[in-house]
């Protein structure tokens, strides 16, 4: 068995201490349930990295926090069911939060529901990009926060609904985490899927010689997501210089040997 790049290790190590920390941290109603994916989805966010993290990559993208039927499900961001089995070869065992909502179960790849936002995000890539591989090649697509926020209603809450008093110790812990993916991978772009994690980019990677820019998120609670979504996430990387044509003309890069240092 080939040996893990030294780049993939040090990302899986910087999932599991982002992972760790953030489950030192308390939530009060409305949130009553929360899941942490890199947690009971381990194996599954593990393999992610593993096959799909090594070495330098010229673009990151980064969405905001799981959601219930693709990360929550899979522990791969955007993680509709059939695209991490079909389009990204994954299919690792998933276990279960140690509180599940009983509107929100965890049931894995078994899970019937597809998420749109997951579907409409690896449709485009496969469309653009072929195949998995030529994708990752140059990319690599993370959340920022890996936590999902249920109410007692089973509604999702996300990140930046949490009060200040919640909010603040929890966008520390994944600035810290996202400062620390930049330095392992040294991108020249970071692209934020929707404005928080754009927003969560532009204060965590202040300083840092890369650029930052968005992408529309892909949720059909957007209405500009529900005309087109596919069609304005083409427009918008190409806007950047970012294409799947453009890319395909990029020099090729040497790997680092390793991780940098912070």
């Amino acid at each position: 068995m080939a040996a893990s790049h030294p780049v993939s290790l040090a990302l899986q190590q910087a999932a599991a201490e982002l992972s760790h920390a953030v489950q030192g941290l308390s939530f009060a109603p409305p949130v009553t349930h929360v899941y942490n994916p890199l947690e009971y989805a381990r194996s599954c966010h593990l393999a992610y990295l593993e096959r799909y993290g090594q070495g330098r990559k010229r673009v990151l993208f980064w969405g905001m926090n799981p959601g219930p039927y693709g990360m929550a499900q899979t522990g791969v961001p955007f993680g509709e069911i059939a695209s991490v089995r079909d389009f990204l070869g994954l299919e690792q065992p998933v276990g279960a939060p140690l509180s599940p909502h009983p509107a929100r179960p965890v049931l894995g790849f078994a899970c019937p529901r597809s998420e749109v936002s997951g579907r409409r995000w690896w449709g485009a890539i496969a469309r653009a990009f072929g195949d998995a591989d030529a994708f990752f090649e140059d990319h690599l697509v993370l959340n920022y926060c890996p936590l999902m926020f249920l109410e007692a209603s089973g509604r999702n809450r996300t990140p930046d609904q949490l009060p200040v008093r919640e909010r603040a110790p929890l966008l520390a812990v994944c600035d810290r985490h996202m400062r620390r993916v930049v330095e392992l991978l040294e991108p020249a772009w970071v692209i934020g899927v929707g404005h928080f994690a754009e927003a969560r980019a532009r204060h965590a990677l202040a300083g840092m010689a890369l650029g930052i820019g968005r992408v529309s998120h892909p949720s059909p609670a957007s209405p500009a997501a529900n005309r087109g979504w596919e069609a304005l996430f083409l427009e918008e990387l190409a806007a950047l210089g970012l294409s799947p044509a453009a890319a395909a003309h990029q020099p090729v890069r040497k790997l680092s040997s390793g991780p940098t240092t912070s």
